[in-house]
C-alpha cells in the first residue's frame, strides 16, 4: 500500500480520504497533561468525572483532535484553522477512529478537509473541519526528495485507504 506521504508527493486532490486508529491509554492522558499543562480533574479523578456525567474519568479533547494532525503531517498540510465538535467523551483504552476527506482545493493550494472520529462502537465522538494548504509544485519535489532518502524526518509510516 502507498504511505500517506508518498500520496501526498504525487499530489493531493479532492475526494482523497485518510483513515488512522490510535488506542489511547491513561499514560498518553498523563503524557498530554504534562505537554499542554491541563490537570483538569474531569481528566484524572473518577468522583470528579462522574459528577460532570461521564462513567470515569475522560481523555483531553485536544488529546483526541491531535488525530488531525497526525494527518495532517503525514500529507504535509499547514493548517490555516480548525474547528472541533466533542460529540462523546472518549475514556482511557478507547480505540479512536480518524476519517479525514479533502473537500476542497484551490489554485493556490489552500483546501479544506472534513473528519469524523468515531469509536470501537462506530459510534462518532469528534466532528472537525480544517482548512491549510496542501503541498505545491516545490513541496511535492522536497517529500519526494524525502522519501528517496528513507523519509528520516517522518516517525510514522501509517498506510492510506
Amino acid at each position: 500500500m502507498i504511505s500517506f506521504r508518498q500520496r501526498a508527493a504525487k499530489g493531493l486532490q479532492v475526494g482523497d480520504s485518510f483513515t488512522v486508529s490510535r488506542h489511547f491509554s491513561e499514560e498518553d492522558i498523563q503524557r498530554f497533561a504534562n505537554i499542554s499543562r491541563d490537570y483538569n480533574p474531569v481528566h484524572f479523578d473518577a468522583s470528579f468525572a462522574e459528577a460532570r456525567g461521564f462513567r470515569a474519568p475522560v481523555s483531553h479533547g485536544l488529546l483526541t483532535a491531535s488525530l488531525v494532525t497526525e494527518i495532517g503531517g503525514q500529507i504535509g498540510w499547514l493548517a490555516s484553522g480548525m474547528t472541533f465538535h466533542f460529540n462523546k467523551p472518549v475514556y482511557a483504552g478507547d480505540t479512536i477512529t480518524c476519517h479525514w476527506l479533502i473537500t476542497g482545493i484551490d489554485e493556490k493550494d489552500r483546501a479544506t478537509a472534513a473528519i469524523t472520529m468515531t469509536n470501537e462502537d462506530d459510534i462518532i465522538v469528534l466532528e472537525a473541519q480544517t482548512s491549510g494548504v496542501v503541498p505545491g509544485v516545490k513541496g511535492r519535489e522536497i517529500l519526494t526528495q524525502m522519501l528517496c532518502e528513507g523519509d528520516p524526518t517522518n516517525g510514522v509510516t501509517a498506510l492510506g485507504e
